[in-house]
């Protein structure tokens, strides 16, 4: 992966800039948020004011020494960063740390009554239980007359834009452009991503997922489409091991989507109860490595985890923190080669990304200039454009 004085780890020491606002604010926002959630008792109501003292003019306090993972964060780099400021350190480790320190503040990790409460559920839920996810899912019904190809490509687009499913679901790439003077899809390789995936395929995807509730229902529906048209003969639904980042999909989120999609009617149930047997006889797995939830990008993915993506056909990573992992949380040049930044990855890789942080790379020099043009540099964080990129060139498995 590159690594030059261009293209600096991103802290959150500058006032104003996003990284900054995370741990600023929409940190302490976190935390009270979970605290008027649950009726926690006062030893958990301590905990999570003492995070946010620490939070708002603190520094990064230590795990327990009898927590069962604190050797892990100790690889991990945990004893270089206890002790020193929250912007100090590599954002993308203090905002992991954030939620690893939270979910401590709550007894999540037990022992005790609260062990392995998800402090996150109760929005996670909202989300499936809304009435525009029974709207996103009765679309489903409107492709069921449509050639494979365009139903393959709609559901893409659905699982790029998540919960904008409003966009997702329509039949190309051109209609969620229409509006605006620079295209709402900044890079689309969705052509290579396709033929890695051929209608008579038999390979393995490997999907790592983002958010639960109505951007992992998208995922699914994806995978049990590839599924059902014979474009794969196997899937790999990468979760996260614990609660991350307020929404990150865990197996219990994608049980309750799974069940939200069983009860659904017409095509969306089909989908769902496609799923339900993939799962019983092994066609699809459900995986929550360690390391899925590490505060490190995937240049240093552990060897049993690098050698589970080697020989997958295609790895499609969701959503934007996966991006940063993938491509290093660095401020690169937009226009640093996608391919270049991601070349460590152990086999065939796509990215499916909305952007919300100022990670990028791989836009060709006119794209970036419109989008600044346009926008300033709003658009790297506002949610209003995505990318879908692959790199195919990283392939391990005859070596």
């Amino acid at each position: 992966m590159p690594d030059t004085p261009a293209a600096p780890v991103l802290l959150g020491h500058e006032p104003g800039s996003f990284p900054h606002s995370v741990l600023a604010e929409r940190h302490p926002a976190i935390i009270r948020q979970v605290r008027d959630a649950f009726p926690y008792g006062p030893g958990q109501h301590r905990a999570l004011d003492e995070l946010l003292k620490s939070c708002l003019d603190g520094v990064l306090e230590p795990l327990p020494e009898d927590a069962g993972d604190v050797e892990r964060w100790r690889a991990w780099g945990l004893d270089d960063h206890v002790g020193r400021s929250w912007f100090d350190v590599p954002w993308l480790w203090s905002e992991s740390y954030f939620y690893r320190l939270l979910l401590e503040a709550v007894g999540y990790f037990g022992p005790g009554p609260w062990q392995g409460v998800d402090p996150f559920r109760p929005f996670k839920h909202a989300e499936l239980d809304a009435p525009e996810t029974g709207e996103e899912l009765a679309a489903l019904d409107a492709l069921r007359d449509r050639p494979e190809p365009e139903r393959a490509r709609a559901l893409l687009h659905g699982s790029l834009w998540g919960n904008r499913a409003d966009l997702g679901f329509r039949l190309s790439a051109g209609d969620a452009e229409a509006a605006g003077p620079v295209p709402a899809l900044v890079a689309d390789d969705s052509e290579i991503l396709w033929s890695l995936l051929p209608p008579a395929g038999a390979g393995t995807l490997c999907l790592v997922a983002d958010n639960a509730g109505r951007e992992l229902v998208p995922d699914l529906l994806l995978i049990a489409h590839l599924l059902g048209a014979g474009r794969i003969g196997r899937a790999v639904l990468h979760v996260k091991p614990y609660p991350y980042y307020v929404s990150d999909a865990t197996t219990a989120d994608v049980v309750d989507a799974m069940r939200r999609l069983v009860a659904a009617p017409g095509a969306a149930g089909e989908y769902g109860r496609l799923l339900w047997a993939a799962m019983a006889d092994g066609r699809v797995t459900v995986r929550a490595h360690p390391f899925s939830s590490a505060p490190l990008p995937y240049a240093g993915l552990p060897d049993d985890l690098r050698a589970e993506f080697a020989p997958a056909t295609l790895t499609v990573v969701k959503g934007d923190l996966n991006y940063r992992r993938l491509v290093g949380d660095r401020r690169w040049p937009p226009t640093t080669s996608f391919q270049d930044a991601t070349a460590g990855f152990p086999g065939p890789v796509a990215a499916l990304r909305t952007l919300k942080s100022d990670v990028i790379t791989g836009l060709t020099p006119a794209t970036e200039a419109a989008l600044v043009a346009a926008e300033g540099q709003r658009w790297r964080t506002a949610g209003t454009h995505a990318l879908i990129q692959v790199n195919a060139s990283n392939d391990v498995r005859g070596q």
